[in-house]
């Protein structure tokens, strides 16, 4: 009796026991499952997360790149202007050289075709569907490229002052009488001035951009 009572026990404790064992193992289970639910839900949400900043990116940049190119396109406009304007200008009404306002000519078309150049890198689709790496250096290039214009852009301009200046000696030895020389002092004055605020407003743009991509592909 007593044989039987002890087994009836111990088989009782064992059943406890694995009852016990059981529950503390689904708990487990259930706590293990409750947190992989949690991070999955905080890996879709920083998902969600990562594609909303990147929209928001990319549409700040399409801003930023329309200010660009909405620029790019005045220059081209007014470049190419520069060709019938200048002979009409320089040609009859100022007498210069045939020489002179075909060496202007050629210096507008150029600018207005590196202009052109530099306006590929700001294409919609590009900002829109290219991935960000990508789209960060084509943005660096074109900031280069914009920068780098200058060494050309510098020169060419001084070259055609003193050709100008040359042109209006011709007419009149006395340069400081001659109006041509103080309209071409103050519009070259006028002309670096507007030239160098546009550089380098076009340049914190790019720079801009370019720091955006960054903050957005350091945090991935």
């Amino acid at each position: 009796m007593n044989v039987s009572n002890k087994r009836e026990q111990n088989e009782f404790t064992h059943s406890a026991e694995s009852e016990k064992g059981a529950t503390k193992l689904n708990n487990e289970n259930f706590e293990l499952e409750n947190m992989r639910l949690q991070l999955n839900t905080l890996k879709n949400k920083l998902n969600q997360q990562e594609i909303v900043n990147d929209r928001l990116i990319r549409h700040s940049m399409k801003r930023t790149a329309g200010n660009i190119k909405r620029t790019y396109i005045g220059l081209i406009f007014l470049s190419v202007l520069m060709v019938p304007y200048g002979y009409w200008v320089f040609v009859v009404l100022s007498n210069f050289s045939i020489a002179f306002w075909i060496a202007t000519s050629i210096f507008m078309l150029v600018c207005a075709g590196a202009t052109y150049y530099n306006k590929r890198n700001l294409s919609d689709s590009n900002l829109m569907t290219n991935n960000l790496m990508e789209v960060g250096r084509r943005m660096a290039r074109a900031k280069k490229f914009d920068a780098d214009w200058l060494i050309i852009g510098i020169p060419g301009v001084i070259l055609w002052l003193a050709w100008f200046f040359y042109e209006v000696y011709k007419q009149n030895h006395d340069l400081l009488m001659h109006p041509l020389f103080w309209a071409g002092c103050i519009g070259g004055v006028i002309g670096v001035i507007i030239g160098f605020s546009i550089h380098f407003k076009t340049q914190r743009q790019y720079q801009n951009i370019i720091e955006q991509i960054d903050d957005l592909t350091a945090s991935e």
